[in-house]
């Protein structure tokens, strides 16, 4: 260990989010919701970060009331009684633990086939009937569908204030719904939601609108987002500095509270002529706090665990020389939090020859 970890242990404190630490759980679907309904596993497998030493708990992915967000009927669900009071429980778990907790609200959109989730014989949703460039799957989404999504995100925010959630965090990466409306290669509308990259944030503009609407002023709100796509690791949509801004200002302006920047590896440049990535760019533009994620703790990326290959343990001296600069101010962790419930005190306690790998074996997500 190069450098001392101490930093990411200090408390923060943000429109009422008072963590004890900067470690963040990220989110990662792990489908052990039979029925879309989060049962008492899935509040203790949160609690045991909490008591791990994890400062917020940002939950799986969960999908909003729309007949096609969901393509996993062991996927949970963030509407109907049985999962909210299951989400209920989850909270009730962790705040006993100590801890903060937010739910990634979600929509699928064209990354589900049709075919899948609770609605199987109902086309994908997209903007514009593309899985990516140049593949059709259906047709592009009507007005009053679009409203209709932008509605269920409003009223699942709504929930996840009314069960006692700290906050709620918007997906609008990785080539989900709202990403398919950002980036270009998916989105080839020419209505008020197409056109060029500030007009093709109005989609997840508004759905941070009605979020805000629903919750009040003093709920935080993240907006997760990512340049690479799940169809195309190497998509970009802001070349520049310039463009990034133009990108952000508008959601920004929404009500975005937090952005939330997801990297494959957070280590890397986002532009060149500085070793600042995503996160401390956003940070940067915006004067927002930022959430950094990717390959935290480990030395190889998500990918690589796909194909077979062990990811180690890795040195934390580059996370915390950005962290003290001020490039952000939270650290998301995802596998190493996924394979190692005590990972943060561990790294706190200077107990690194305990920490775990990453092998293909964890990809069954048991823990």
């Amino acid at each position: 260990m190069s450098q001392s970890v101490d930093a990411l242990f200090r408390p923060w404190d943000f429109k009422g989010l008072n963590l004890a630490n900067r470690i963040v759980m990220a989110p990662m679907t792990r489908s052990k919701s039979p029925g879309q309904v989060p049962g008492p596993e899935v509040a203790a497998y949160y609690r045991r970060r909490v008591e791990g030493g994890t400062g917020l708990i940002i939950t799986e992915g969960t999908t909003v009331d729309h007949p096609v967000a969901s393509n996993d009927l062991n996927v949970p669900a963030f509407h109907g009684k049985a999962a909210l009071d299951g989400w209920a429980h989850v909270v009730s778990e962790v705040h006993a633990a100590g801890g903060k907790i937010m739910p990634q609200i979600w929509h699928t959109g064209t990354m589900r086939r049709q075919g899948e989730g609770p609605n199987p014989d109902l086309p994908s949703a997209g903007p514009s009937g593309l899985s990516k460039p140049g593949k059709k799957i259906g047709e592009p989404m009507t007005d009053a569908d679009i409203e209709a999504a932008i509605d269920a995100f409003g009223r699942a925010a709504a929930d996840a204030k009314r069960v006692g959630f700290d906050g709620v965090e918007i997906h609008g990466a990785h080539g989900y719904l709202i990403d398919t409306f950002f980036w270009d290669g998916t989105n080839a509308r020419t209505d008020a939601f197409g056109g060029d990259m500030v007009k093709r944030t109005r989609f997840a503009a508004d759905i941070v609108r009605a979020c805000r609407a629903a919750t009040g002023p003093d709920f935080p709100v993240v907006l997760r987002f990512s340049q690479w796509k799940q169809q195309d690791f190497s998509a970009r949509m802001a070349l520049t500095p310039s463009e990034l801004e133009a990108f952000l200002t508008p959601l920004a302006d929404a009500g975005v509270d937090i952005f939330h920047c997801s990297n494959r590896r957070f280590w890397e440049p986002e532009f060149e002529g500085s070793d600042m990535n995503l996160a401390g760019w956003t940070k940067k533009i915006t004067g927002k706090p930022t959430i950094t994620v990717g390959s935290v703790g480990l030395n190889e990326d998500f990918i690589a665990a796909f194909k077979g290959v062990p990811a180690g343990v890795a040195d934390f001296g580059n996370l915390v020389t950005m962290f003290e600069r001020g490039d952000f101010d939270l650290v998301g962790v995802g596998r190493a939090l996924l394979v190692d419930p005590e990972w943060a005190n561990k790294i706190r306690d200077g107990r690194l020859s305990e920490l775990k790998p990453y092998a293909a074996e964890a990809l069954a997500f048991l823990s």
